[in-house]
């Protein structure tokens, strides 16, 4: 039997459904309800002040996020700690929205004692983890908000030598709360070949330490295309990057870089940083797998490492003998006070009323003497 023919108002062209079923249409479907939805993302910058943190940021988004920086003049007053800052910005790119919230991390590593400089920032990421599992406690949780760090961009300076006992030691503490990115900042200081050794010592000592860095995931499926874009992208780590936010022209090109007298320095150049890579991984191929990742793997361990803590501290004093046979005692003990209150109220009650029955009976007698007397 023929279908009825639809009629479809003049200017509107009709979708065609692929395949006889149609459910080859789903990702359309999930297509259109992310475009409507909108994208949240949340990036963390750590390193040392001048390591060029706020204008990557601003290279990477294209955009201000981050205001231009005036020098502070010197004071008496200098700060102890390390602080945690968090700049949110909408942004949209042909139609998609994305929620972007950058957290700087000033101070790290400027001191001359940097103990526990790394505190703070586990304290920072576990605590939106915590607030990230109330949310998910509650009755309502139609709309949950997502605080929780999905990537965290860590600046090593261009030393050209090793890894510093501080970046060994933070990257150590924080590698199973976040994903590290470990960049090489403004590598335009160095040469090829110091790019070069210096990337090869970085991963030896991450090797080493059994530190763990976010790499791109490679599934069977993949096409040749993507599994060369991730191959590429797993070499080039750590980045080496250069930001600059302010474009010039050179001829007739207008270019992002930095303008030096032996030469210029492209940022968007693959020859000449990895600037162009790291934006690729961060924002155009893996933003979905970094967020992913971070609630699949390293949220989920830390809930059930959250939970069973719990658990164990509040089966603690039954999980212990002795303090489970001083509890029945105690609970033994105000039993047997129970039941001698109530017994001592009862046999009061009674004496109560066996008094009474006798000063009545007593009354009764001396009325029936009076009576008789008189």
């Amino acid at each position: 039997m023929a279908d009825n023919p639809v009629q479809v108002d003049q200017g509107i062209i009709p979708r065609q459904i692929k395949g006889f079923v149609g459910f080859s249409n789903l990702p359309r479907q999930v297509h259109n309800k992310s475009i409507k939805k909108g994208f949240q993302f949340t990036v963390m910058v750590v390193g040392e002040s001048g390591l060029g943190k706020s204008t990557l940021v601003n290279t990477l988004f294209n955009t201000a996020i981050f205001p231009s920086k005036e020098p502070k003049e010197p004071t008496a007053e200098t700060p102890k700690t390390v602080e945690i800052q968090s700049i949110t910005a909408d942004i949209e790119e042909n139609g998609v929205k994305l929620k972007l919230t950058v957290i700087d991390t000033p101070g790290f590593g400027d001191y001359v004692n940097n103990e526990n400089s790394w505190q703070p920032i586990l304290e920072n990421i576990e605590a939106r983890f915590d607030a990230y599992l109330e949310q998910e406690n509650r009755v309502n949780r139609k709309r949950l908000i997502d605080t929780r760090v999905h990537a965290c961009i860590y600046f090593i300076p261009p030393t050209g030598h090793c890894l510093r006992p501080i970046d060994i030691e933070f990257m150590s503490r924080l590698h199973h709360r976040v994903n590290l990115i470990p960049v090489i900042a403004k590598s335009d200081i160095l040469s090829d070949d110091e790019i070069k050794q210096f990337k090869a010592r970085i991963l030896e000592d991450i090797a080493y330490n059994n530190i763990q860095i976010y790499q791109p995931p490679i599934y069977d499926n993949d096409d040749p295309e993507t599994v060369q874009e991730n191959k590429d992208i797993i070499l080039s780590m750590p980045f080496c990057v250069v930001g600059s936010d302010k474009p010039f022209k050179i001829g007739n090109k207008t270019i992002r870089g930095r303008k030096y007298p032996w030469g210029v320095i492209e940022v968007d150049n693959p020859d000449h940083c990895d600037f162009i890579k790291l934006r690729q991984m961060l924002i155009r191929t893996h933003m979905e797998e970094l967020k992913e990742y971070t609630n699949e793997v390293l949220y989920e361990k830390y809930r059930s490492q959250k939970l069973i803590s719990s658990e164990v501290n509040n089966s603690a004093d039954i999980s212990n003998p002795l303090s489970q046979l001083d509890e029945e005692r105690r609970k033994h003990e105000l039993k047997m006070k129970k039941m001698e209150a109530e017994m001592k109220a009862v046999f009061d009650q009674k004496v109560h009323e066996k008094e009474t029955k006798l000063k009545q009976s007593e009354d009764d007698v001396s009325i029936k003497i009076i009576l008789i007397i008189l």
